[in-house]
């Protein structure tokens, strides 16, 4: 039996989330990040392993998808569907919340962050995925803020998404600005100028139904 691509003692604790953990590993000589799935016990045993094994699958396949749309995202190097586990390329550099929380980069070099991310968000969308869980730490900058955003986790979005999903995709981003940076208003126009770029015959619909989902949550 061929000794594994990675070892369980050699992980490293990265981050655990409502739905799976992140551990650094080695994995045939390279850096990167394992993500397990968690298991739920309120969920029936075979329903549990069944969506676990459909969301590590569906999770691989749009972050290939998304790569050839020209968005970057990590490198699957594996997958393990019976662990419900994924093998990922670990992308350096921080990550828009870091950048929007922190005092040191400069305005132009914010402006460019929030083009260049939503020229992703854009291009995603007009090849019609959804990310499903678009918040400022699933994006992140490995060249810096200067360079093209990549986009993490899209465990939870969708194939052929429609424009409820892209909706809701761009309502989160919004809210994450106005709410993390004092000039959100001001960045959301760096976003909205680059998602326009990104997906130009979709922008507009897209917009409006982000604010029809905006209205409805005042009533909720």
């Amino acid at each position: 039996m061929e000794p594994p691509a990675e070892s369980e003692a050699a992980a490293a604790p990265v981050a655990r989330g409502a739905e799976a953990k992140i551990a650094r590993v080695e994995w045939l000589g390279l850096e990167a990040l394992r993500k397990d799935r968690d298991a739920k016990s309120y969920r029936p045993r075979a329903l549990d392993d069944r969506l676990r094994r459909e969301r590590t699958r569906n999770e691989a396949r749009l972050l290939a998808e998304a790569r050839r749309l020209g968005v970057r995202t990590p490198l699957v190097y594996d997958i393990d569907l019976r662990q419900h586990r994924l093998i990922l390329e670990e992308l350096p550099g921080p990550t828009l919340k870091e950048l929007l929380g922190a005092a040191g980069p400069e305005a132009p070099a914010l402006a460019r962050a929030l083009l260049s991310f939503g020229r992703a968000l854009g291009r995603l969308h007009a090849g019609g995925i959804s990310h499903g869980d678009l918040t400022s730490s699933n994006v992140i900058f490995p060249e810096g803020p200067g360079g093209p955003a990549a986009l993490l986790d899209l465990s939870m979005g969708e194939r052929s998404a429609g424009l409820e999903e892209k909706g809701i995709d761009l309502h989160l981003v919004e809210e994450d600005l106005l709410g993390l940076h004092p000039r959100g208003a001001e960045l959301l126009e760096d976003f909205r100028e680059g998602y326009a770029e990104g997906n130009p015959e979709g922008a507009r619909e897209v917009r409006a139904r982000a604010d029809a989902i905006k209205g409805r949550m005042r009533y909720v």
